[in-house]
């Protein structure tokens, strides 16, 4: 049996779930909540629909030691929530900087659990950064109140580019000093 290691990706704990990275075996999970319309049309690289090979390709990424996103997965089998509730990720930026996102699994909307990971990755901070970034579509207004919650301040509109729907959306920014 081999046990595959993640290089400098540490597990995160909060009340309810653990952070964990990702491993191949969250493949079968992250093809069928990930290919959830509803989930994807959230995101901004996930397709829908998931073709073949996609899985696969974000599970590689994912694995990659050069990697310049750290991706979590929301584990609550800690507290008999199941062991893949979505994915909170961190992608590097310059200077000290990291942009947040996430996703959680349709069957746990509205259960804080997306507010409970925000806050456990910035009281974690394991990139070390100074200061988060995040952006969510203006048609998903929950996430905005989970940056809101966790202290994130709004700092403008934009719009970015989303796979699943293949059209550009606009988006709130936000960001949180962490160096204060």
């Amino acid at each position: 049996m081999k046990i595959e290691a993640i290089v400098n990706q540490p597990g995160i704990d909060t009340d309810r779930m653990i952070l964990r990275p990702m491993r191949r075996s969250d493949a079968g999970n992250l093809e069928l909540f990930g290919s959830d319309e509803r989930v994807a049309r959230m995101t901004r690289t996930f397709p829908h629909p998931m073709p073949p090979g996609a899985v696969e390709t974000i599970v590689s990424r994912a694995l990659a030691e050069d990697r310049d996103e750290d991706i979590w997965v929301m584990d609550g089998s800690v507290s008999g929530l199941g062991e893949f509730l979505g994915l909170i990720a961190l992608e590097r930026m310059d200077r000290n900087q990291s942009e947040v996102s996430y996703w959680v699994v349709p069957a746990f909307w509205n259960s804080g659990l997306a507010s409970e990971a925000v806050r456990g990755m910035i009281d974690a901070n394991p990139h070390k950064d100074k200061t988060m970034f995040a952006s969510v579509f203006q048609d998903n207004p929950a996430s905005a109140r989970v940056l809101t919650n966790a202290g994130f301040q709004y700092l403008g509109d934009a719009e970015t580019f989303t796979v699943a729907r293949g059209s550009t959306v606009p988006t709130w920014t936000y960001l949180k000093r962490l160096d204060d």
